[in-house]
This record gives structure tokens, C-alpha cells and sequence, in this order.
């Protein structure tokens, strides 16, 4: 793939500086370390190695990745790897698509308290989807989740939410039978977002009792237990945004969508249209306007934009693919397993790799020569900071 004429990289490592220097004490470690590592991406900072072909003798230099999550461009390599571990996963029924939005005024406090909310978002949408499909007026069955946390919209702005996929079905509650889904339909949406306002507002409440909520500017007085529960009133009784995509069959047709989720970051290169010292030009949708073309050019002012990228920094260690109900880890295979048993699928083979000779185990890479399609091995590797001995004109790829 080529290299796109502009990168967030480039704009990190032009306007990065400056910007740093004119918020110094206002910006986290965490978002200190993205800058850093998008920066230092697939250049000679982070070392790399030479690659060259066993057929044609063609060779190229191939700089490290820095492989944080909030890169855009380790993200496709991180999410194909992560396709491949669930493919085996995945079922021979619809799938549904169920996405759970915060209101905006929510959001802002999510803003300041990013672990604690966010948390809470997995847990209250998750539980809400979980509780109705056991149901026996509903579903009457166990279901399995993948959720997977989104924190912005389209213009870079914080908007929280949970994008979860859903088998079609589930297990009974004693695991002797698969219940699928209606043709074409999961659950409905409505008793689904009053369940979901209705947790996620009591979780809301126990995070502020406990003191582990903070809150500045004109919200600072909802530290007090009072004002904040009569803040949240009107929420109580307002509608929360719960929607449901058509479902999608096929495990080949799940794997594509996921890939567009699993790993998105809040902006792709690909979206970027230029840049200077004043302002950043980008492409975005514009969701309010219900037919026609809704793709857009938006300028922000170059800080700006740096400022809203980084906003969607999540917590070190915070985790935004989760799996839930049949899915969760502990008893994922067991559950794959009975549930395959139960269709009649048959359970997919484990393929072992040929065993290459011994010396090919460390040299030979996934990628194929780019001119003749030979094998092409590691022929020298360089630290941090080093340069090559192997002179080869320098490519963008991912080691």
C-alpha cells in the first residue's frame, strides 16, 4: 500500500512541538506518549531491518512500528492479526450490529472520569443486552458479546459509545439447545435503551457516592451528592440513543465489519487533507444530513486539532475490546464448542504450519518481494537510533 501524501505523524512532528511547549502542565503523561510514539513511528528512532530477496536480490529498509494503539498506521497490521485469533470463533448464523450512545451532557463528565465512565458504559450495555436476552418473553437465552469502544464522532469531537456484535441466538439457560434470533430481529431497541439509561444511571450515581467522580468548571458543584441527583433527573425520563443495524450473515461478512471497528483509531491518514502551522484540513461525515452526499471538508485551527486527537487517548491499561456472556475468555472455547455441536457445524481444523528448514525460522517474512514475489529474509538488523550497513532505499512497512 502506498504512503499517503499526509500523516497524522507528519503533523505531529512539525506542529507537535510547539504545541507541547504552549500547554506544558496541561497535558497527561499518557497523551506525552502518543505524541511520542506516532512520531517516532517506522523511522530511524526506532530501528528497523533490511530486507532483501533470496530470488531477485531486490532490498528494502523497513523501520519498526511503534505499535501503540492510537497509531494509525499499526492499527490494519494489529487488526488483521486480531481477525485471524477469532476467525475460529465465529458461527454460521446472523449477526447483529447494537450500538449504545451517552447523551451529550454525560459525555462531559466521561470527559474528565474516561476509566471510570467508560467502564461503566461496558458494563451497564453489556448487562442491559445480556438480561433481556434471558428473557423467556424475549430470547430466553444466553448470548454471547464483543463489544468495542468508540470516544469519537466523525468531526473528532468526544462522543462516547459502544459498538457490540451479537450472534443471532444463544444457548438455553441449561445449555441443552441453540434459540435463534427471528429472522432479521434481535431484540427491541426501546426496552433495550430503557434498561440501559436505567443501569447505566445507577451505576452513574454509585461512582459518585463513592468519590470517584471529579468535576470542574460550571459542573464543579455536582460533587455534591444532592445537586448531582437532581442533575440527573431530567435524564431519567429523556430518550437514550440505542440502535440496530440490519443483521449481517455469513462468518466471511462478520470478519470485514469487525475488521472496521476492532481497531479504528479516531482519525485515519486517509481522511487527512492537508496541513500547516494555522489549521488542518480533514474529511468527515456529516450524519445530520439524512440523504445525499454527506462527506464534508472540516478546517480546525492546528492546535485544535492536535487537542481533539488527543482527547480520545484512553487510560494506560484500559481495555476497549471486550467480550462478554458466552464469549468472555474463561469460557469462550467451551462454549464455541457445545454451540457448534448443537448447529451441527463442524468444528474447524487447527492447521499446522510446515516446518520450514532451520535456518529460514528467523529470516523469512510474511510479505513477498514486491518485484518478483520470492521470499524475502532478514539480511541485517539495526537498533534504535542506528543506521543500516546495507544501503537499500527506505520503505514504509511495518516490522
Amino acid at each position: 500500500m502506498s504512503r499517503p501524501k499526509l500523516e497524522l505523524a507528519d503533523i505531529l512532528r512539525k506542529y507537535g512541538p510547539a504545541w507541547r511547549q504552549a500547554n506544558a502542565g496541561h497535558v497527561s503523561l499518557s497523551q506525552l506518549k502518543v505524541m511520542s510514539a506516532i512520531e517516532a513511528c517506522r523511522t530511524e528512532a526506532l530501528g528497523g531491518h533490511v530486507a532483501g530477496c533470496a530470488k531477485c536480490g531486490h532490498h528494502h529498509i523497513s523501520y519498526n512500528s511503534c505499535k501503540n494503539r492510537h497509531c494509525p498506521k499499526c492499527q490494519g497490521p494489529a487488526a488483521r492479526d486480531w481477525m485471524e485469533a477469532r476467525a475460529e470463533d465465529l458461527l454460521p448464523v446472523e449477526y447483529f450490529h447494537v450500538v449504545f450512545t451517552l447523551p451529550a451532557e454525560i459525555a462531559r463528565i466521561a470527559h474528565w472520569n474516561k476509566k471510570a465512565i467508560y467502564g461503566l458504559l461496558f458494563r451497564a450495555s453489556a448487562e442491559t443486552v445480556m438480561t433481556i436476552s434471558v428473557d423467556p418473553k424475549r430470547l430466553g437465552a444466553r448470548v454471547g458479546i464483543t463489544s468495542v469502544l468508540h470516544t469519537w464522532g466523525s468531526a473528532l469531537t468526544h462522543h462516547p459509545h459502544i459498538h457490540m456484535i451479537v450472534p443471532g441466538g444463544g444457548l438455553s439457560p441449561d445449555g441443552t439447545r441453540w434459540i435463534a434470533c427471528k429472522p432479521g430481529f434481535f431484540l427491541h431497541v426501546r426496552v433495550l435503551s430503557r434498561l440501559f439509561r436505567r443501569l447505566f444511571l445507577e451505576g452513574l450515581m454509585g461512582l459518585q457516592r463513592s468519590g470517584q467522580l471529579v468535576f470542574f468548571n460550571d459542573l464543579a458543584g455536582l460533587a455534591d451528592t444532592r445537586a448531582f441527583t437532581a442533575w440527573l433527573a431530567p435524564f431519567r425520563k429523556t430518550d437514550w440513543v440505542v440502535y440496530a443495524k440490519p443483521p449481517f450473515g455469513g462468518p466471511d461478512a462478520v470478519l470485514a465489519y469487525l475488521s472496521r471497528y476492532t481497531h479504528r483509531v479516531a482519525i485515519s491518514n486517509t481522511r487527512l487533507v492537508s496541513a500547516d502551522a494555522e489549521t488542518v484540513s480533514f474529511r468527515w461525515k456529516d450524519y445530520r444530513i439524512k440523504s445525499g452526499d454527506r462527506q464534508k471538508v472540516m478546517r480546525l485551527a492546528t492546535p485544535e486539532f492536535i487537542r481533539r486527537f488527543l482527547i480520545h487517548v484512553l487510560p494506560d491499561g484500559f481495555h476497549r475490546i471486550r467480550h462478554y456472556g458466552l464469549l468472555a475468555s474463561a469460557t469462550r472455547k467451551v462454549n464455541i464448542a457445545n454451540i457448534r455441536t448443537l448447529l451441527g457445524t463442524p468444528h474447524p481444523e487447527q492447521a499446522t504450519p510446515p516446518t520450514p528448514a532451520a535456518e529460514i525460522i528467523p529470516l523469512t517474512l510474511r510479505e513477498p518481494c514486491p518485484c518478483c514475489g520470492g521470499p524475502m529474509r532478514i539480511i541485517e538488523i539495526f537498533r534504535r537510533g542506528q543506521k543500516p550497513m546495507s544501503r537499500a532505499p527506505p520503505r514504509e512497512h511495518a516490522a
